[in-house]
């Protein structure tokens, strides 16, 4: 019989997921000063020692989650060039921006609160990484401009629009569900709220709306939202 051979490299990765799913929920409850590392050590399941071997410190686990959280925001992004077909590329990043929202608004919340508090902790990756990233993506919309490929647009406030209005429907959810006498979004309402946003988005840049194929999610469970419990700096 032969035996599974041993991958530490997957086991570290496995073990950095579960880390960062943790301290995402005791983050978005505590705030950073209020979450300690044995309050996401008890609900990843872990020793404090794991912890700290994988990230060192608490600033550097917050660091690492607000980072791998714009990385996913902006993977669609990734692999974008000139030939690309703009709206290919907008309607799968405006989709996936939207689902994203649906399905982890925590991770919004959590980084709309370190914004708002001055980015301690990441504002030397936005001077940096993602300032050079913007410009990357911004040269890559010029050159559909360039090409007619979609109408003269500013394309550093199209990437600014997108981000805000997807991230609005988690960082606002509360507001949004009061007005609409809901208690929680529905597969529905987030396939209403894609269209919109693509309909408005491409109606400025010229180009032809696709035909949306509907969300294939769950319903939302309330209880993966928390921006009802009391948050703290």
């Amino acid at each position: 019989m032969t035996k599974q051979k041993y991958k530490p490299g997957k086991i570290r990765e496995r073990n950095n997921e579960n880390i960062l799913a943790a301290a995402e929920q005791e983050f978005v409850l505590h705030g950073f000063k209020g979450t300690s590392m044995q309050s996401i050590a008890d609900r990843a399941g872990v020793p404090k020692a794991n912890i700290h071997y994988y990230f060192k410190n608490k600033a550097n686990l917050y660091r690492a989650l607000l980072e791998n959280i714009m990385q996913v925001w902006n993977e669609v992004l990734s692999d974008i060039t000139p030939d690309s077909d703009p709206a290919d590329v907008l309607t799968r990043f405006i989709r996936s921006k939207v689902h994203l929202s649906y399905t982890n608004p925590n991770a919004s919340k959590i980084f709309a609160m370190e914004i708002i508090q001055g980015a301690p902790h990441l504002r030397e990756h936005l001077s940096q990484n993602m300032r050079t990233w913007v410009k990357e993506k911004t040269n890559v919309i010029q050159s559909w401009v360039d090409q007619e490929k979609i109408r003269p647009i500013d394309p550093t406030h199209l990437i600014f629009m997108i981000w805000s209005t997807t991230q609005h429907y988690a960082d606002f959810e509360t507001q949004i569900l009061e007005v609409l006498n809901k208690r929680q979004y529905e597969p529905d309402d987030i396939d209403q709220i894609t269209d919109f946003l693509i309909d408005m988005i491409f109606t400025r840049l010229g180009l032809e709306k696709p035909d949306l194929e509907p969300f294939q999610v769950e319903s939302h469970d309330e209880s993966d939202s928390l921006d009802n419990e009391a948050v703290t700096s």
